[in-house]
């Protein structure tokens, strides 16, 4: 079994402080977790979403009597209309994936300079 991968390269001691090239291959290996992390819980709230609109489906074929013939409506109980609730949740459930997605997939790693300009920043506001 191959060994697994760990925050420092097996050469380097634990006590010696990461270098620049250390830091970025912990900011790879972090950004790799994410996004391994991002699609699991996709894949399984799509499952639970899956789940949640069969159950739908099925509620609402025993309430309306059948298949949805005469469309879809807010109101519960009509013969061959079904109530359309489910959208809420699922569009609730892809704002939540949508903005999941931005923040492992768009948004950049804090860099370097971005850490340099902050504290540019905070020292100039200080001396005021």
């Amino acid at each position: 079994m191959p060994d697994l991968i760990h925050d420092r390269p097996p050469d380097s001691s634990p006590g010696t402080p990461a270098g620049p090239g250390e830091s970025a291959r912990q900011q790879a290996i972090k950004r790799i977790e994410h996004k391994r992390r991002f699609w699991g819980t996709t894949g399984a709230s799509a499952v639970g979403m899956i789940i949640l609109v069969v159950i739908w489906a099925m509620s609402e074929y025993h309430n309306a009597g059948g298949w949805p013939s005469q469309g879809f409506s807010q109101s519960s109980g009509i013969h061959d209309v079904w109530n359309y609730w489910i959208i809420y949740p699922l569009i609730a459930w892809a704002a939540i994936v949508g903005t999941h997605a931005w923040l492992v997939f768009a948004r950049k790693p804090v860099s370097d300079r971005d850490i340099q300009r902050e504290l540019d920043r905070q020292a100039g506001k200080g001396e005021s």
